[in-house]
């Protein structure tokens, strides 16, 4: 897991305008290109993306899972945490570099038929690389409508839940027709599961997540619920599905502003000296990068913690990746110096810029 930090990359003072307008774009570009070189052990981003996607050839899909949790509508105007167009624009600068198509990458957030794309992420980004492709809810110009045929059995999402309450799940037909999937989830805790990161980022490829009760994926992810079973994650059944597993080649972590909950609007973190975190995380390993922020999370906010690394043991005994330490002693120390010292499994590299 590497962790980019560079103080000068957001400069907001925590008033009522929006976040986004106070983020240094050609400082998370040089972000997110020193984490791609940083991760692969590359002197380019061409080489860096070579080793990641070494097969990739004009016309194949590369998808990127984004996170718009809290957009109400093509002008959304709120503070609520939600995915930002700087890093975004850096992953597709890289990619360019890197001689992909802007018609090959293809930008989505398909909850329960799509989530609305706002205006102030979409036109900035088109307004530099007009053939991307944004898939979510098609109220939104220029974006497509993210669909739900069934007719693939590869995108059916079976759980195993110890009850047998949770019914089949969907992805989104694009999903089958990519070649690679990028995960750009945001540094954030959540209110029902405790923390919301790369996994539960894909509850957003999922055509529904509420069903009538006991039917209803929140049950599973909420420590509090009497259905909640710490051996049992609905999380590793999605992240499990191929066109997932198989497919993602990277996960970058938001982590310039973070949130102290899901719909929260950010506010500064005392670890972080009072500021925003101006923090990217770059992995090829899902659960590395989720234990890695989940650290970070928990030593910012330690309430409603309990349980936080659960899905992250599931997901390793599942074969998925790597989680720090143990169900009784879990996650490391991302604090401790010199950085990376507080993990023993995991490689946790911090690059302060």
């Amino acid at each position: 897991v590497v962790h980019i930090h560079d103080p000068d990359a957001t400069s907001w003072n925590f008033d009522a305008t929006w976040y986004g307008d106070y983020v240094n774009q050609s400082v998370v570009t040089n972000m997110v290109e020193r984490g791609l070189m940083e991760l692969t052990g590359t002197s380019s981003v061409q080489a860096a993306w070579k080793q990641l996607i070494p097969n990739y050839q004009s016309g194949q899909k590369i998808a990127i899972k984004m996170n718009l949790n809290n957009a109400s509508g093509c002008g959304d105007s709120d503070n609520a945490i939600d995915a930002l167009p700087q890093p975004l624009i850096g992953l597709i600068a890289s990619l360019k570099t890197a001689g992909v198509q802007e018609g090959d990458i293809w930008l989505y957030d398909a909850t329960t038929g799509g989530r609305y794309i706002p205006d102030r992420l979409r036109n900035p980004i088109l307004a530099l690389y007009p053939g991307v492709v944004f898939f979510g809810k098609g109220a939104c110009t220029g974006v497509q409508a993210a669909t739900f045929s069934k007719n693939n059995e590869s995108l059916r999402i079976a759980f195993a839940d110890p009850d047998g309450n949770l019914t089949d799940r969907w992805l989104p037909d694009l999903l089958a027709q990519a070649t690679y999937l990028i995960n750009v989830p945001i540094l954030k805790k959540h209110g029902i599961h405790p923390v919301t990161l790369g996994f539960k980022n894909h509850f957003g490829s999922l055509n529904v997540i509420i069903r009538g009760d006991p039917d209803n994926l929140h049950y599973y992810i909420n420590p509090s619920n009497s259905l909640y079973d710490p051996d049992y994650s609905p999380l590793v059944d999605i992240y499990s599905n191929s066109n997932i597993k198989d497919k993602t080649v990277l996960i970058l972590a938001d982590g310039l502003y973070g949130a102290s909950g899901a719909t929260q609007t950010p506010r500064k973190w005392s670890t972080f000296g009072d500021d925003a975190p101006n923090s990217l995380f770059f992995s090829t390993d899902p659960v590395a990068a989720d234990c890695v922020m989940t650290d970070f999370v928990k030593a910012e906010w330690s309430w409603g913690m309990d349980g936080a690394h659960d899905f992250l043991f599931c997901a390793q005994e599942a074969g998925l990746g790597i989680c720090e330490g143990t169900r009784s002693n879990p996650g490391g120390n991302p604090w401790q110096l010199p950085y990376g010292s507080g993990y023993t499994d995991i490689d946790y590299v911090r690059v302060n810029l």
